[in-house]
């Protein structure tokens, strides 16, 4: 009875941490606002100066949901395609999925000027970008899911995986070579990814996206824990393989498409998150991962965020940089300290 009573604590404490998180990161930015001001507005209290309120509702509280959303998305995606390829290098975008979400915007971005002129009309714009990218990565989606019924071997589908990513960049770099430079640099921005550009509507459909996902991710547990030993000894414990495989892939397609379509292609997070709460929960119990990565996966992407925003500046660095320089770090002493890797 020792060990889940220290899970409780545990996740109790995470969760304080990701409020704090979350206040934090609602606080900074180029305009200082305190953080008992912050809190008023937060619990529906009027606070005297308007403009600060305007700026809390309207940008930052939804930056921060994004934040919250992207992270754990993207966490819990990367703890699915680990599993299922039992492999601690496989990533969310490992299907290629991220990939043919790239595909999207640079064909709207970059192609434009093939399609009638798009960008001649005002069509490109946060909206026609997350549509462009979502049909991206839904394709390859498809193409995988197609794949993934006539390959019994789960490592041939990830390879073949990884040829639909390179066949998408090698398509993007095509575009990049002929495009002229304002549209390459459009993409470029695009490609940092970010986590600010989101109305509350956009919020809500992303939420919407991320919720059916972690569901499909809740009922197969039983499933990836099996599959941690091998897919012999899953099929043993009656676990339908095939059934298992379409499920985490609709999942990780749905998280992961998802929040490039609307954040952009964000590294890291869905590598690093779930190594790193293997290390600290020290189990590979799904029942404990699931919820842990989606927590650790919020608290990292609000720390990344509010690192990127500068605070006290009008600069915004590329969330994709922070991610990296901040994470990577944390997962080399943590994998020095504990001296193994658990998995």
């Amino acid at each position: 009875m020792g060990k889940p009573k220290s899970y409780r604590l545990s996740f109790i404490f995470l969760f304080l941490v990701l409020l704090l998180c979350l206040a934090v990161n609602i606080s900074f930015g180029s305009v200082n606002i305190p953080l008992a001001d912050t809190f008023t507005s937060l619990f529906g209290g009027a606070i005297e100066n308007t403009s600060w309120d305007y700026i809390l509702w309207n940008y930052r509280i939804p930056k921060a949901f994004t934040a919250v959303l992207v992270g754990s998305g993207l966490a819990l995606s990367g703890l699915l395609m680990q599993t299922l390829f039992r492999n601690p290098l496989a990533g969310p975008f490992v299907l290629g999925i991220s990939s043919g979400a790239s595909l999207g915007a640079a064909l709207l971005i970059m192609g434009s000027s093939l399609f009638s002129g798009l960008s001649v009309f005002g069509l490109i714009n946060d909206i026609s970008l997350a549509i462009a990218a979502s049909i991206g990565s839904f394709l390859v989606l498809l193409a995988v899911m197609i794949v993934a019924s006539r390959v019994k071997d789960t490592m041939a589908l990830l390879i073949i995986g990884l040829m639909f990513g390179s066949i998408t960049a090698a398509i993007v770099s095509v575009l990049s070579y002929f495009t002229d430079a304002e549209k390459l640099q459009q993409y470029v921005y695009w490609s940092f990814g970010s986590v600010g550009n989101l109305s509350w509507s956009q919020l809500t459909l992303l939420l919407t996206i991320i919720v059916i996902g972690t569901l499909l991710s809740v009922v197969s547990i039983k499933s990836l824990n099996a599959l941690l030993l091998g897919e012999n000894y899953a099929q043993s414990l009656g676990v339908n393989l095939k059934k298992s495989r379409y499920t985490v892939i609709i999942s990780t397609g749905l998280l992961a498409g998802g929040i490039t379509a609307f954040a952009g292609p964000i590294a890291f997070i869905g590598l690093a998150v779930p190594h790193l709460t293997r290390q600290i929960f020290n189990t590979t119990e799904h029942r404990i991962l699931l919820p842990a990565v989606l927590i650790y996966g919020a608290i990292l992407m609000l720390l990344c965020d509010t690192v990127a925003q500068l605070p006290g500046s009008a600069n915004v660095l590329p969330i994709n940089a922070i991610t990296s320089i901040l994470g990577a770090p944390v997962v080399i002493w943590l994998l020095v300290r504990k001296r193994k890797m658990v998995f």
